[in-house]
């Protein structure tokens, strides 16, 4: 399953034009603007799959440093202080990482 199944190609690239810049990612605006936060929790969870790149169940830090990647090739990857502030406003139980229900949570926020 693509991405772009499940959210718009120009609202992907909008959002991703508005964090181009190093420290300029707010995971907020990012969710609001691409139109993840107005899909159903299914849809989130499959999008959830796609950014658990080695199928874990879980979203560590190096795959959520490579975040914008999944939604463009050609996108930045996070700078380690976004990529620790995304960790520490999805992570809700302190275990090192993002499981589905703490992604739905923070895409909901």
């Amino acid at each position: 399953m693509a991405i772009t199944d499940i959210l718009s190609a120009k609202d992907i690239e909008s959002a991703l034009s508005s964090c181009q810049a190093d420290d300029s990612f707010n995971y907020k605006s990012f969710f609001s603007m691409v139109g993840l936060s107005s899909k159903t929790p299914d849809q989130i969870k499959k999008v959830f799959g796609i950014l658990d790149q080695d199928k874990s169940g879980f979203i560590e830090e190096e795959e959520l440093q490579l975040f914008l990647k999944n939604f463009s090739s050609s996108a930045r990857a996070l700078t380690s202080a976004e990529t620790k502030a995304f960790m520490a406003a999805g992570d809700t139980d302190g275990d090192g990482k993002i499981g589905v229900e703490e992604f739905q949570s923070l895409v909901k926020a």
